[in-house]
């Protein structure tokens, strides 16, 4: 519907006649074209730019939902899906590069979209190529629940709503090993969307939901569940023990240190100066992703090849996210020197940089009545993010250790905040993926980095790979 445009097409011509020829207002209101999905049978309305919730008196769309399951189930469309699968096969074996002289296969999995989970999917896709982060909850032991009964067995405590049933970890840590095995074409994560909606009311239900939110809220209770202990042994100590997490560059966040901190973890230093008095405080936040504003002189600029003024990048933003400001009327500061709320200068520093830096594009924002999106472009590096220059204490800090190489991009596409489609790129042994709900593609670099990024995961560089810097 978004990433190909191909039902969109059919809406833009079916709109060209009604330009030639004068209609009613009546007229007018009934040309609502729409467009259904053929997996999970959401019916979208373009005119609307939301989905249909509702049925036409004759029950038409339930019609064609029932005459699409027949479908599906019938031996024509099971063939079809044999014959589509050879194609594709045969395609693929054009496309697949050949590595140390043999040729690899497309191992990728897909994740089903269980009714606008679009979201909760590319989150998830993006999240299992980060190694470090993915190879710790896959070589966990895999947990049997029985009603909070373990017999022995290493458990996970769920400290959400006391719940001892459910266990975030294991169906996070079962998701990301039925990815990448190549098993499977496409893999249905309802297990994990079941404890989701158990744990974290907020995306209860089928309607759209904030991509970004949801990582937040997904990381938080990671963390909070991991810092249970094994048998009474600390997780902490757990960590400290896995070779692939460096325990002496932790952030703690909420407690002790988990393989989430010691991965996204990172610190701030927030520094206030008071405009009467001068007095100057200081303040250290941990983070496990920074939320950049789009500078509002590029706001209006919305393709990369547009020509009206200099082009967006991601320096730009993060520029404007540590450069110093001067707060407003309505964010004054409490002096506790003047004993009162002064004007005063607010600025950034990176006290710590984490290993895995994920920066969300602020791209949804609340006007007085509703809340617009920002389509602007924004240039951003594939290799070589330098964030040097945004650190406290940039001399103590090694000569590769601030370089960031991109990992992972989730894309927001359409208009509607809670409408749209989420998918995301990633790059899994030197090749880059595109993760569409179930379909999954090999992609290149030039498409990539053509992506009006929503979210990019950056992984600090471990070795010398090359002198291209930002």
């Amino acid at each position: 519907r978004y990433v190909n445009g191909h039902a969109k097409k059919h809406y833009e011509d079916a709109q060209i006649p009604m330009t030639n020829h004068k209609k009613t207002e009546k007229q007018e209101k009934v040309q609502h074209t729409v467009c259904m999905d053929c997996s999970s049978y959401s019916t979208y309305c373009y005119r609307c730019d939301d989905f249909v919730v509702n049925d036409t008196k004759l029950g038409l769309v339930q019609k064609v939902r029932e005459h699409l399951q027949n479908l599906e189930n019938s031996a024509f469309t099971s063939d079809r899906h044999r014959k589509r699968k050879l194609l594709e096969n045969s395609s693929l074996n054009s496309k697949l590069l050949k590595v140390n002289g043999n040729t690899t296969a497309l191992c990728a999995t897909g994740l089903r979209n269980l009714g606008n989970t679009c979201f909760m999917n590319a989150i998830l896709q993006s999240l299992s190529n980060i190694q470090q982060f993915c190879c710790y909850f896959k070589e966990l032991p895999a947990v049997e629940l029985r009603n909070g009964k373990t017999a022995g067995r290493r458990t996970y405590h769920t400290r959400s709503q006391g719940d001892n049933n459910v266990s975030l970890v294991e169906e996070f840590r079962k998701t990301l090993c039925a990815l990448w095995q190549g098993s499977q074409t496409a893999f249905s994560p309802e297990s994990l969307f079941y404890v989701v909606w158990k744990i974290m009311p907020n995306f209860r239900g089928y309607q759209q939901q904030d991509a970004h939110e949801f990582m937040r809220y997904l990381l938080d209770h990671l963390h909070l569940e991991l810092q249970g202990g094994f048998n009474g042994v600390s997780r902490s100590v757990i960590l400290q023990e896995n070779s692939s997490v460096s325990a002496s560059n932790k952030c703690c966040i909420n407690g002790a240190s988990t393989v989430v901190t010691a991965i996204f973890g990172g610190i701030l230093q927030n520094e206030v100066n008071c405009l009467i008095c001068g007095t100057e405080s200081r303040k250290f936040d941990p983070f496990l992703d920074l939320s950049l504003d789009i500078p509002s002189q590029f706001r209006n600029k919305r393709t990369k090849n547009q020509e009206n003024g200099p082009m967006c990048t991601l320096r730009d933003c993060l520029r404007s996210f540590t450069d110093l400001e001067e707060l407003d009327e309505t964010e004054l500061y409490m002096c506790h020197k003047c004993k009162k709320k002064q004007k005063s200068t607010k600025k950034f520093w990176i006290q710590k940089l984490p290993k895995v830096l994920c920066l969300h594009l602020k791209r949804f924002h609340w006007t007085a009545y509703l809340r617009n999106k920002v389509d602007t472009y924004v240039e951003f590096p594939l290799r070589g993010l330098d964030m040097k220059c945004y650190l406290l204490e940039p001399e103590n800090s090694g000569p590769e250790s601030c370089l960031y190489d991109l990992a992972a991009v989730v894309v927001h596409h359409g208009s509607g905040v809670g409408s749209g489609h989420y998918t995301a790129y990633a790059a899994h042994e030197g090749r880059w993926f595109h993760f569409n709900d179930s379909t999954v593609t090999l992609t290149d670099e030039e498409t990539v980095v053509k992506a009006k990024a929503y979210i990019l995961f950056y992984v600090e560089r471990q070795a010398k790979s090359g002198s291209d810097k930002l």
